[in-house]
């Protein structure tokens, strides 16, 4: 099976870190980027940046956007000034704004960690998007490249971009992978790119923005609480696609009973979805009505360990079955609780499939019935191959950048998930962010917080996301600037053409709310 894609959060599938760099085809005059222009002509080839710019035009709501298209580098450096890293992005401003230096400005990113931004590039916002299957396989080659009328060009300039270790980014000089690969190592390289992306390109009065997915939503809470707090540079808003600031959310870890219960109103969905569950009147109502029995009596009976018996644990099992389509005797066999790979096996068995991870509409044979989690997830498989053709034909067909480099649309990396102690610094704890964007919201209070959930996503599901927002110590008036959104797909929503238009729509309309001058 192919590994999954590098969207999610965790994944095991580790791949080669990009080789030496080759000499990038140039269509017109494009200078390296002010202040690396005094790196000298005879150091490595790999230390010295270089960029391609071209012109293109989009149709955009029966309006015709001009915009520039850079895809480069940039030099990133130790404290001694030295190189260490080789960072790839591409940049697309649009070029008939009338006041560029104030027009909204964006920094999208995937997760991972060890994801390039491929999938928020070519599948949501970017000017150019990959059409794909809804919830089943892509067929093989040739795919369909199309104009994106759903791209955020008409409202925001957009970076997308590749931490070291992906796309055509790598560590160089005598830079490693230890330089970037870890929650504050990567938090600090993409606090120098977007200082420097900014201090080059007179972005400094521009309205700004984060926008990431899935681990990138991780790195968006440490980074613009780095930006803010140590480089003053004040961000509008952040957008976070498929949240995960707190990693024990989604740690089924033998006596920790709380991803069970944040679980359920995703399994409860996706149940409904497969029609292992009677169709409700209304999703929504029936959700609510999970997530009530989730965060009360099922949270009680989980606390009740061993304790939990007769009449009151057989009602517990029964209401837990009416939730998730398991029969009982399974859901009594696991002890109440079910993990992750145990729901994606078990839900579909009788009809030989497994269900989703990141998201639960797609489903795939599974060979081996017996087997006790699942194997593989049928998204990762159903998108890979048309996501990562899509990558590296556009750049080098489109943007006249990459040459024969490899394009690492998932990167070899080993992440140190150490942040020098827990919450409260005394004890190393599973990772937890949460604080850092709770310290950013509290340092600006005019920065708003928007979060993209979907139903059916099995990898950053959507109560643990609520339950992360409602627990970061904020204020009332200070928790009202984060607002959810929902959509009726999994963690990449805009796999969904109804839903892809939808976040558009959303998140346009937060940067035209929040990018308003007093």
């Amino acid at each position: 099976m192919r590994a999954a894609p590098f969207a999610s959060v965790l994944l095991a599938a580790l791949l080669a870190v990009p080789g030496a760099s080759a000499q990038r085809p140039r269509p017109g005059p494009a200078a390296a980027p002010a202040g690396d222009s005094a790196v000298k002509a005879a150091a490595p080839a790999d230390t010295v940046p270089d960029s391609s710019v071209t012109f293109h035009t989009l149709r955009i709501g029966g309006q015709t956007i001009p915009y520039r298209a850079m895809a480069a580098t940039m030099i990133l450096r130790n404290d001694s000034g030295a190189p260490i890293g080789r960072l790839y992005y591409t940049a697309y401003t649009r070029s008939d704004a009338h006041d560029a230096a104030a027009r909204p400005l964006s920094f999208v990113y995937n997760g991972g960690p060890g994801s390039a931004s491929a999938w928020l590039h070519m599948g949501a916002f970017g000017p150019r998007r990959i059409v794909t299957s809804d919830a089943a396989p892509t067929p093989p080659p040739p795919y369909r490249l199309v104009d994106n009328a759903n791209s955020l060009i008409d409202v925001t300039d957009m970076v997308f971009v590749d931490p070291v270790g992906t796309g055509f980014s790598k560590p160089v000089g005598k830079g490693t992978g230890k330089d970037f690969w870890g929650i504050d190592e990567d938090g600090r390289s993409l606090e120098q790119f977007v200082t420097q992306y900014v201090s080059r390109n007179g972005r400094w009065n521009s309205p700004k923005y984060l926008i990431g997915e899935s681990y990138g939503t991780t790195r968006s809470a440490v980074l613009v609480n780095l930006l803010q707090g140590r480089e003053g540079m004040d961000f509008n808003g952040v957008v976070l696609i498929s949240s995960v600031l707190d990693f024990e959310t989604l740690n089924f870890a033998p006596g920790h009973d709380i991803s069970y219960a944040l679980y359920l109103p995703s399994y409860a969905a996706s149940a409904v979805y497969h029609h292992a569950l009677p169709q409700p009147a209304d999703l929504g109502a029936f959700l609510d009505t999970v997530r009530r029995f989730a965060a009360g009596p099922y949270t009680l009976a989980l606390e009740k360990g061993s304790g939990l018996a007769g009449e009151e644990r057989a009602g517990v099992l029964r209401q837990l079955s009416a939730y998730t389509g398991l029969d009982t005797g399974y859901l009594d066999r696991a002890n109440l609780r079910v993990t992750l790979g145990e729901w994606m096996a078990e839900l579909q068995r009788a009809h030989g499939l497994v269900t989703g991870r990141l998201d639960a509409r797609f489903t795939g044979p599974e060979v081996n019935l017996l087997r006790e989690t699942a194997g593989y997830d049928p998204q990762s498989d159903a998108i890979t191959g048309a996501f990562t053709a899509a990558i590296n034909s556009y750049l080098r067909d489109e943007l006249k950048y990459g040459g024969d480099q490899r394009y690492a649309v998932g990167g070899n990396v080993e992440w140190n998930w150490s942040r020098g102690g827990g919450r409260s610094g005394g004890w190393r704890a599973t990772p937890y962010v949460g604080n850092d964007l709770g310290d950013a919201l509290v340092a600006n209070p005019n920065l708003r917080v928007e979060v993209e959930n979907g139903w059916y996503d099995m990898a950053t599901p959507f109560f643990a996301t609520e339950y992360t927002m409602d627990h970061l110590g904020l204020r009332p008036d200070l928790r009202s600037h984060i607002a959810l959104k929902y959509y009726d797909a999994g963690h990449m929503m805009y796999l969904h053409e109804p839903d892809l238009a939808q976040l558009k729509s959303n998140v346009a309309a937060f940067i035209a709310a929040t990018s308003r001058a007093p």
